[in-house]
């Protein structure tokens, strides 16, 4: 009987781990979740991804050549989305997904093209650092680039 209830208790703990491995498709998913929020101007379905606190920030250099890196609000990021006017449309196109997943962590970068209105507006990349939280895997931080030269569409 005892050896029941260890071969048991051994299958229900690796049935149990083996459900909650956060995956590549997994990583991927919640991308395409904050940005399918971020293009219907769902604030929500992009807040559903995140913890109540994301560092939003932004690396770019300037016309004369310097670099810089901002800090933003992700609540002013929300306000801005909430409140697009209905005939501006924003496309980011994601170009494609590299993820990396230690144990709690998970790191996914996304290419992009940038698009307003079907007229092309920038080119970068997005950093997308997760994490494992008590409500499941949340985006903790957020960092792009932008460009408007050496893209693909040039």
């Amino acid at each position: 009987m005892k050896r029941f209830l260890l071969i048991l208790c051994l299958a229900v703990s690796y049935f149990g781990t083996a459900q909650n491995d956060f995956t590549n498709a997994d990583a991927k998913e919640l991308v395409d979740i904050f940005f399918d929020g971020f293009h219907k101007g769902d604030t929500l379905l992009m807040r559903s991804t995140m913890v109540g606190e994301v560092t939003l920030q932004t690396a770019y250099t300037d016309k004369e050549g310097v670099p810089h890196l901002n800090t933003g609000s992700i609540d002013k990021l929300l306000i801005g989305i909430a409140n697009r006017p209905a005939e501006q449309k924003w496309d980011e196109r994601l170009l494609d997904y590299k993820v990396s997943i230690d144990g709690n962590l998970a790191h996914v970068w996304t290419p992009y093209e940038f698009w307003v209105n079907e007229n092309f507006s920038h080119c970068g990349a997005n950093a997308f650092t997760m994490v494992k939280t008590e409500d499941g895997w949340k985006i903790v931080h957020l960092i792009d680039s932008r460009r408007r030269s050496s893209c693909k569409t040039d």
